[in-house]
C-alpha cells in the first residue's frame, strides 16, 4: 500500500490518479503516525519551500519521514524538501538526500524551467529501469538540486541539474512523473517495483 503525504500544500489528485491508472490505489494521509504502516510513500509538493517545510515541521512529518525505513519518493518540491537545504527561503530541509537546492541558472533561457526535456541516465538503479536517452518528462521548477553522488539521472536547462536522486530508501524526481505520459507511468511503476 502506498501513502501520499498530504501536508496541505500539494496538488495530490494528479499523483493519486496516476497510480490508479497503474492499478494501485494509494491512500492520502494527513497524520504522520500513520506513515509507518505503509509499504511505500510519496511526498508531493507544489509551492514555496519555506511554507512547505514549516508545515512539515509543525505537523511532525519531519520526524516521521526521518524514521521511515521503506521506499519514500519526493516529487518536484517534495524532492527538494528531502535534500539538505534550499536557497528558496534559505532554509534547512529534511536532510535525507545529500546535496543542496539552488536557484536554477537559466542564463538566456526563460525562467522557470517549464516544459518537456530529455533525461541523461548517469547510474543504473531500479528507479531508472527502461529509461531511454530519447525519453522526455515534464518539468516545472525554478530551483534545482546540483548533480552529485546521489544523482541517478540529470537534466539540463541552462545548467546540468538532478532529475532523479536516491539515497538509501529515499528518492526524488524533480519533474512530474504524473504528467509525463508513458515515461512517467514507467517511472511510477519502477517506484512500485523498487525493493530495498
Amino acid at each position: 500500500m502506498i501513502a501520499i503525504i498530504n501536508t496541505g500544500c500539494a496538488n495530490i489528485n494528479s499523483v493519486r490518479f496516476a497510480f490508479e491508472r497503474l492499478g494501485v490505489t494509494p491512500e492520502v494521509i494527513t497524520a504522520p503516525e500513520k506513515l509507518a504502516s505503509f509499504e511505500r510513500a510519496i511526498l508531493p509538493g507544489v509551492g514555496h519551500a519555506n511554507v512547505a517545510m514549516k508545515r512539515l515541521n509543525e505537523q511532525g512529518w519531519d520526524q516521521a519521514i526521518s524514521d521511515y525505513q521503506r521506499p519514500l519518493m519526493g516529487i518536484c518540491l517534495g524532492m527538494q524538501l528531502l535534500c539538505e537545504s534550499t536557497e528558496e527561503g534559505n532554509i534547512p530541509c529534511l536532510g535525507r538526500i545529500p546535496g543542496k537546492v539552488a536557484l536554477l541558472e537559466t542564463n538566456e533561457l526563460s525562467a522557470p524551467h517549464m516544459g518537456w526535456n530529455n533525461l541523461n541516465v548517469l547510474k543504473s538503479h531500479a528507479l531508472t529501469a527502461g529509461l531511454d536517452e530519447q525519453d522526455q518528462v515534464y518539468f516545472v521548477h525554478s530551483f534545482a538540486h546540483s548533480v552529485n553522488q546521489s544523482t541517478l539521472v540529470s537534466g539540463e536547462y541552462g545548467q546540468p541539474f538532478s532529475a532523479i536522486v536516491a539515497n538509501d530508501n529515499y528518492a526524488g524526481m524533480q519533474f512530474h512523473p504524473e504528467r509525463s505520459g508513458k515515461v512517467g507511468a514507467q517511472l511510477l511503476q519502477n517506484f512500485i517495483n523498487w525493493q530495498l
